[in-house]
């Protein structure tokens, strides 16, 4: 028997009723994912210029076009920002104006584009001088799924830190979807950052990354259990990677006493869960995980299982 359009909607409606957790009628409302993709869209335009955009843009026109663009941003995303902060008010922040603490916020953000422009020129280096199948920086920008995902975590990072709710989540997302790369806004990364490939690779959200640190793909910087939940928020729950580290492909490292001391490689498949000194090499072997310091020196062999 094929249902009438009233009987389908009626239908629907009762689930609406009857599946309360997933809707959000009647309540604030919440910034829009729509809004959001297309406001991080325009920051890479403004982070790179000439890069995403389907036209030449020439050096005589961009202070204007610039300023047409930066305004754009700034009305979108203060709006965006004004229905955030509405949804969840910061609890350590006596705002007695939304609109007007929104728009400070915008102001804020936007005033760190140049330093995060510094950056993603480090990781644009790091990229191209790490791998030698890039034929140029531009290359680097216009193909590597890598620099979209970090410029997307380095701008929501500078949301995260001014506490704007739901806003950063939703940008790093984005980048989620169209990267592979799960790079949490709250992770601390340094400069000369690379992940070659980048697919499956996960930060999770109080992880700290040291300069001139290199990656592969699927590799896991997480926390060790999340059993208790809700408990473990504002704790930190993932690793610490000093500088100069390499990671090879498929190495989860767990657990936010670990840290990985400078100069260190991770092997290919490492599972990890206790912290390395400095300039250690760790290969995965048969049952465990060995950790080696570099120049041939075993420094031990410590069993990892859970």
């Amino acid at each position: 028997m094929i249902s009438t359009l009233l009987e389908l909607t009626q239908n629907l409606t009762a689930s609406y009723a009857r599946e309360g957790g997933i809707n959000h009628l009647d309540g604030k409302n919440l910034p829009s994912k729509r809004a959001i993709a297309g406001i991080t869209t325009d920051l890479l335009r403004l982070l790179f210029p000439g890069f995403f955009d389907e036209r030449l843009v020439h050096s005589s026109q961009i202070e204007l076009e610039t300023l047409g663009l930066l305004g754009s941003v700034s009305s979108r995303l203060e709006s965006e920002i004004r229905k955030s902060l509405e949804y969840a008010p910061p609890a350590d922040t006596d705002i007695t104006d939304i609109a007007a603490y929104a728009r400070s916020l915008t102001m804020k953000f936007l005033g760190t584009l140049p330093r995060i422009r510094e950056l993603l020129r480090t990781d644009t280096e790091a990229a191209y001088s790490g791998d030698p199948a890039a034929l140029s920086t531009e290359e680097v920008i216009v193909s590597y799924p890598f620099i979209e995902a970090v410029a997307v975590q380095r701008l929501a990072h500078e949301l995260y830190l001014d506490g704007v709710p739901l806003i950063p989540r939703i940008m790093t997302e984005w980048a989620h979807t169209r990267s592979g790369m799960d790079l949490h806004p709250g992770a601390q990364i340094g400069t000369h950052f690379f992940v070659d490939h980048c697919t499956g690779t996960v930060v999770g959200e109080t992880a700290i990354i040291g300069n001139h640190v290199k990656m592969y793909q699927g590799v896991g910087l997480v926390a060790r259990s999340l059993e208790a939940g809700q408990a473990l928020r504002g704790q930190k729950r993932h690793p610490t990677i000093a500088d100069r580290v390499t990671i090879y492909a498929g190495a989860t490292i767990i657990g936010g006493d670990t840290v990985i001391g400078a100069g260190s490689t991770i092997g290919a498949s490492v599972f990890l869960m206790k912290s390395v000194p400095p300039n250690s090499l760790v290969v995965q072997g048969s049952l465990n995980a060995k950790v080696l310091l570099k120049g041939g020196l075993e420094e031990g062999a410590f069993d990892f299982q859970i």
